[in-house]
């Protein structure tokens, strides 16, 4: 079975993940299934909006690599401590490849990339996971940085399932869709139970600390839906060049 053919009934074998997830349904579905989601996948999604996002994203993915730089710093096992590092070159070296390689063929080079300014609601959720790594634990950080990992991993299974293939960005869909990100994913997911497990036992849901990892990603959730929102905005921001 293809990553874009599985079915989500318990998402990535993660109990855990499934917890949080639920917990946070209403702000799930409307992250997985907003409207700048819908129209890439339907193809209508305008391609200076989508090259937008793209940039901003970019931008977005440099904070979240530092983001899992620091889950090595925070990890507790060597397991953990190379997983995170694994992340780390993932993002560096291949997820943010893809947004220079779409966006250059649109004429935008690299170094306007480098050169865009956050927008609001990046500087939001970026800081927002930062400072759960530099504030809490290593559980903290994996609850903030998940519904990033899993929800791009669901956004492009489902719309592949529904043959956004044929979309203009086909490209985007492939990649989130791709049995290797479908199996980073659950990696994640077995990240998540081996570390939450380990350190709150078989019953965490039960304990004090569940309702603050579970705020903590139903946070990033909806961090993760002001992202579309500002993608479909458009920039409000110039570029720095000082």
């Amino acid at each position: 079975m293809s990553g874009a053919e599985r079915i989500l009934e318990a998402p990535y074998g993660s109990p855990v993940y499934g917890a949080w997830r639920q917990e946070a349904a209403g702000d799930w579905q409307a992250y997985t299934h907003h409207a700048f989601v819908e129209q890439l996948g339907a193809g209508t999604l305008p391609r200076e909006i989508f090259l937008h996002y793209l940039t901003q994203d970019y931008i977005f993915l440099f904070h979240f690599a530092r983001a899992w730089a620091l889950a090595v710093v925070k990890s507790e096992t060597i397991a953990e401590a190379r997983f995170a590092a694994s992340i780390v070159d993932g993002l560096m070296n291949t997820e943010m490849s893809l947004h220079v390689d779409i966006c250059g063929k649109a004429g935008i080079s690299e170094a306007a990339l480098l050169a865009a300014a956050e927008e609001r609601e990046n500087l939001a959720y970026t800081r927002f996971v930062l400072d759960a790594g530099m504030s809490g634990d290593f559980l903290d950080l994996v609850a903030a940085l998940a519904p990033c990992v899993m929800g791009y991993g669901e956004i492009g299974a489902r719309l592949a399932r529904e043959g956004a293939a044929d979309t203009p960005y086909r490209q985007w869909v492939d990649t989130y869709a791709s049995d290797d990100y479908q199996g980073l994913c659950a990696s994640v997911g077995e990240l998540i139970e081996t570390a939450v497990r380990g350190r709150l036992g078989d019953a965490p849901a039960a304990l004090p600390r569940w309702a603050s990892l579970s705020k903590r990603f139903r946070t990033a959730t909806r961090l993760e839906i002001g992202f579309w929102e500002m993608g479909l905005r458009g920039p409000t921001v110039a570029p720095d060049l000082t």
